[in-house]
Order: structure tokens, then sequence, then C-alpha cells
């Protein structure tokens, strides 16, 4: 089949159907033979039924597979997730936190969510720049601090949906969760500054773009739900609070795609206010039949999530074929635990007293394994293409790429291992 005959075949809802065959199938296999956890199943597996196609497509001599994988990037992931999907996956995410919880674990989230990711941008890029160097590629240390921003923070989709899976402590996982769910905004922060010295753009220092990525988006997310929460208290639909809790996230982000602040903590913000409000009423004897919204809610986040993993999958082994990206995927990976069990210890530090019987060192090993990535790394290394050579925007995205596999299947799968130990180590 010629490429203009493949491309006519492959139109949009096509591509839906071929990626809703995959989630589907590979879901339905893990259920009953592989039982992983669900989202690490479709990443690994569909990256194997790429690897699988690419070396049938060698064998035959042909690149009509090539094309094929390539045409089923239904989406430009970034746009897809900077533009369209996160917010709901972070308002999923958020919209049952426990206010009082939060409230209870502020200090550590708060120090890991901002330290943290600060000096786990910091430490990585030092450390990718020294591992370029030694390599003889051509990184200038603002690009590399730039990938550090890109790695740093933690995904909320992943924490949410798959730490809970290994009965952590109540008070552990909600600090994992809730540093994984604000640590976005500082992550887009730390982004713009580095990218702004990659581009040599005045975009201001640290605290000027803090104070706009992350004061003006808790404005925009309270003023939201302020305008909207009303009618969703009001209204005896469950449908129409399913459109109100849809039409405040949306609008809070395209406020803040808007006005420059960061849509990824408006929609956490959205998400806390709307759980809050809700607890506030039950509260006061006057609750809410919510079956609905929470029914829609977890379906949508677990559709949205498998899409975003099956495209993952299907596009990793390309980016693996670019040159130095293997071994430079490798050494991001160490340098990237490295990073990340040095910023927590810091961090962890100045945390205060740790809940369920946790010492500092534990609490750092636990977070530092814990620490899994995903998509919002991802497009923040796609946004990169016009900044920086194509050489260079082949390795980000390469090792990121590699990042995001190695913390969300081989982490993924072992973190119940590496919690037992350290829960045995506990009780000695």
């Amino acid at each position: 089949m010629t490429e203009g005959g493949l491309n006519t075949m492959l139109g949009f809802l096509p591509k839906v159907v071929i990626l809703l065959l995959l989630i589907v199938l590979l879901g339905f296999f893990n259920e009953k033979i592989t039982k992983f956890p669900y989202e690490i199943s479709l990443m690994l597996f569909s990256i194997v039924i790429s690897m699988i196609m690419l070396i049938f497509d060698s064998a035959l001599r042909s690149t009509s597979i090539s094309e094929l994988l390539s045409n089923l990037q239904v989406f430009n992931l970034e746009a897809l997730l900077m533009e369209g999907v996160l917010c709901f996956m972070l308002f999923a995410g958020s919209c049952h936190m426990r206010l009082l919880d939060f409230k209870k674990h502020a200090r550590p989230i708060t120090m890991l969510s901002v330290v943290a990711t600060l000096l786990g941008a910091i430490f990585y890029g030092s450390l990718f720049y020294a591992g370029a160097s030694l390599l003889g590629l051509p990184f200038s240390f603002p690009v590399c601090l730039m990938f550090g921003s890109i790695t740093a923070p933690t995904d909320p989709i992943a924490a949410t949906s798959i730490l809970k899976k290994f009965n952590l402590p109540k008070d552990i996982s909600f600090i994992m969760e809730g540093e994984s769910l604000f640590n976005d905004g500082v992550g887009v922060a730390l982004f713009v500054c580095f990218s702004g010295m990659v581009t040599m753009q005045e975009n201001g220092s640290f605290l000027a773009v803090m104070g706009k990525e992350l004061f003006g988006a808790v404005l925009v997310g309270i003023l939201a739900t302020a305008i909207c929460f009303p009618i969703f208290a009001l209204t005896k639909d469950g449908n129409r609070r399913i459109f109100v809790s849809l039409l405040a996230v949306s609008m809070a982000y395209v406020l803040c795609e808007h006005f420059g602040f960061s849509g990824a903590i408006a929609s956490v913000v959205c998400g806390i206010s709307f759980s809050a409000l809700c607890n506030r009423r039950e509260q006061k004897g006057q609750p809410l039949d919510l079956e609905e919204f929470d029914t829609f809610w977890e379906i949508l986040d677990n559709l949205l999530n498998s899409v975003l993993y099956v495209i993952m999958g299907l596009t990793f082994v390309h980016i693996l074929q670019i040159p130095h990206v293997l071994l430079l995927s490798c050494l991001a990976i160490i340098f990237n635990l490295i990073g990340r069990f040095s910023s927590v210890g810091l961090a962890a530090f100045f945390a205060g007293k740790l809940p369920s019987g946790y010492d500092k060192l534990s609490f750092v090993k636990l977070l530092t394994y814990g620490g899994l990535r995903g998509g919002l790394s991802i497009a923040l290394a796609m946004s990169t293409r016009e900044m920086v050579s194509a050489d260079t925007y082949s390795i980000i995205l390469g090792s990121t790429y590699a990042i995001v596999f190695f913390t969300t299947v081989v982490q993924g799968l072992t973190m119940k291992q590496v919690y037992q130990k350290i829960e045995k180590g506990l009780s000695k």
C-alpha cells in the first residue's frame, strides 16, 4: 500500500479504533494472564508490539509497518497533554483529595514540591552536563539545566494510579500524591526560567516566574470554582454536575494559558476546591449525591491514561533509534536517581516529623524510588524543538522517554518489593 493510501486509510476515527483495540486487548490480556499494574502493562506491551512489528518490517524489507506506527501517533503528544487532556487528568486526580489531610501534611508536601523539584533540576542538570562533556557532546549548561527542569517533576497520574495499589501507609501515600500534584507548577516555572536562558529571552527571575505561575494559577482556580460550584451544588441533575466540573477545570486552564499562569496548578486547585466544598457540605449535613460524578471522572481518567500510555509505548522504539540516545539514556536514568535521592534528602531534612514511624533515610529511599515520571515531562521535552538544534532535541526527547519508561515500568513493577524491604527495615 502506498504512503498516501496508508494515510487515507488511517484517518482520525480508524486511528482511534486501533488505539481502543490495543487498550481493550492488552488490558484484557493483562487482567487474565500477566496481572501487572494496568498502566505499566499498557506501556510495556505497546513497546513489545512496536518492536515485533519493526522486526517483521526489517525482515520483509518494507517500510509499511514503520509508516503504520508513525501514523498511529494520533495526536501531537505535546498538544494532547498541554492543550487538551492534562487539565482533566489533574482534576480527576485531585477532586477526591481530602483538604484536612493536606493541611496536616502541608510542610513536607511544600518542601518536596518546591525545594526538592528546584534542587532536583539543578543536581540532575549538573550531572548531565558533566556526562555530556565527558562524551564530547556540545551541551551548554543552561540546556542541561532546562533538561533537569523537564525531568524533575514527578507525575501525578502515575502516583495516584500506580502507587496506591501497593498499600502504602495512608499518610505517606498522601504526601507522595500531594508532592506530585503540586510540583508540576514548580517544574513548569523552572522550565520557563532555564529555557529563557537557552533562548536568551527575558523571562524574569525564578521568584517572579513562580509568583506568576503559582499564585496567578491559584487565584484563577479559586475564581473558576467560585463561579461554577454554586450551580454544581444547587442542581439535582447528576449529568449537569459533571458538565459543571468540566466547565470549571477547562475554563481555569484556558484562562491560565491566556494570562501565562500554570494551567496544571489551576486544575489541581479546582479539583481540591471542589473536594473541599463537597466535604464541607457533608459536614453540615447537606451531602451531595456524587455517585455519577465520581464514576465519570474515574472512567475518563482511566481512558485518557490508557491512550497516553499506549501512544508513549508505540513511540518509544523509534526514539531509541536516534544516534547517541541509547548511551545518554542510560546515563540519564542513573543521573535521575542520584539527583532525585540528593534533592529529596535535602528537602526531607527540613520537612519536620514524618508520619507512620518513618525515619529520614527510609522516607528518602521510598520517595526516590517512587518518583515516577510521565506525560508532563514528555510534553516539556517536545516543546524544546524550536529552542535547540535537531540533534540536541533528539537527545533530550530520547533521554526523557528513557526516564519515563524506566521509572514507570521498572520502578513501578518493583516498587512493592522495595516498599516491603523498607518496611522490614523499619520493623527491626
